[in-house]
């Protein structure tokens, strides 16, 4: 009122005041309108880096516009979970986007482990891929402590100090059927939070999921002679097992069949490395020519007309641990055990081209700006 009174005294016209205050009102709700339509997600991830498929579609969910990143939660996958910390601390100050927290997951699987997998080698064979416990780039391979120095520089930033299953839990419950988990490494950090909580999956919105493989055209030799054995189901078995009988809203699942029709290529790197923006130098500067395999999980979430065939099949991974320990287990409708499989939506094809294209612009578009802390983030 003292605010009227002083405009109207002034001669500044309290009809023109009315009017602006209407317009300030009107744009204060216009954004708290765009922030609540934003599609909220915790990106569940292993970080390894710089560059890579990892770190390439964490990039992809951030920059989009539509999206609200609430944290991102790293564990053991590709690379050790404290070294992947560190990797993805410093993508986020690079970034600006430091108002992201990222939470600390499992540094071991549930049961699994690197030397159980040494014994299982001398019965069934060599594992060729097993992430952070055989493979390293730019360092030697390492143990689960050890944070070799960054390429990318070292960051001034820490860690949260809460775990990521609670934070999984304590975002559910906070935003209940409205998240998203984005899902592209191992499935321990989901299956902490399922024994904590076993409502957290039917209070999560879906689950997106980069994973599995059933019978892909590859000539990777990695599938060529076990094409159901995917790592990220593989490296946790048993957690892959409690995340697949979970009950989710909707489960989307991009597997290795359909990820193999992607390549990071050298004409794609070469389209980003045009952009001046931070993301874009990040990802010319350390990309390497692969296949998008997170990359695809995370762009045909965004926009799911990406994906041209998809198939609803039933899931489940092999728990026995004799020489199909970690495989992929897939059956149609009607033809599965019924022991609690979960009913997922398998992706297929894609469209290629449109789904390049929005790659490239996402990754080549300024970062969106950091958002306000919220309280207890």
């Amino acid at each position: 009122m003292y605010v009227l009174n002083a405009a109207a005294n002034s001669g500044f016209g309290l009809g023109k005041l009315l009017r602006i205050l209407a317009i300030v009102l009107l744009s204060f709700f216009t954004l708290s309108a765009r922030a609540q339509g934003k599609r909220k997600v915790i990106i569940d991830q292993d970080c390894a880096g710089p560059g890579g498929t990892d770190m390439q579609a964490i990039l992809s969910l951030i920059n989009s516009s539509d999206t609200d990143v609430l944290g991102i939660t790293v564990l053991t996958g590709d690379a050790w979970r404290d070294e992947e910390i560190a990797h993805t601390l410093r993508l986020l100050e690079i970034i600006g986007r430091t108002d992201i927290p990222v939470l600390p997951g499992a540094v071991f699987p549930l049961v699994n482990s690197k030397e159980y997998i040494a014994k299982w080698e001398t019965l069934y064979g060599k594992v060729i891929y097993q992430g952070a416990w055989n493979y390293a780039k730019g360092h030697a391979v390492h143990g689960p402590y050890e944070i070799p120095p960054l390429p990318e520089g070292t960051p001034t930033t820490n860690a949260s100090t809460e775990d990521a299953a609670h934070f999984l839990i304590r975002m559910i419950q906070q935003y209940p059927h409205d998240v998203t988990i984005y899902a592209a490494g191992p499935m321990t950090d989901l299956a902490l939070a399922i024994a904590l909580d076993p409502h957290f999956p039917e209070l999560t919105k879906e689950l997106i999921v980069m994973g599995g493989s059933i019978n892909p055209v590859t000539n990777d030799p990695e599938f060529s002679f076990t094409p159901k054995r995917e790592f990220n189901f593989w490296m946790d078995p048993e957690a892959s097992r409690a995340v697949l009988h979970a009950r989710w809203p909707r489960f989307v699942l991009t597997t290795v069949d359909i990820s193999v029709k992607t390549r990071m290529e050298k004409s794609l790197i070469e389209l980003i490395a045009k952009s001046p923006n931070p993301a874009a130098q990040y990802v010319a500067k350390y990309a390497e020519a692969n296949i998008l395999w997170d990359e695809l999980a995370a762009v045909a979430w965004l926009d799911p007309s990406i994906i041209t065939k998809a198939q609803k099949l039933y899931i489940d991974v092999n728990i026995d641990h004799g020489a199909g320990y970690g495989d992929t287990l897939a059956w149609p409708p009607g033809q599965q055990p019924g022991m609690g499989e979960a009913l997922v939506e398998v992706q297929q094809d894609l469209d290629k081209q449109k789904f390049y294209k929005e790659y490239v612009e996402l990754l080549t578009r300024p970062t969106p700006g950091a958002h306000a802390p919220e309280v207890n983030k």
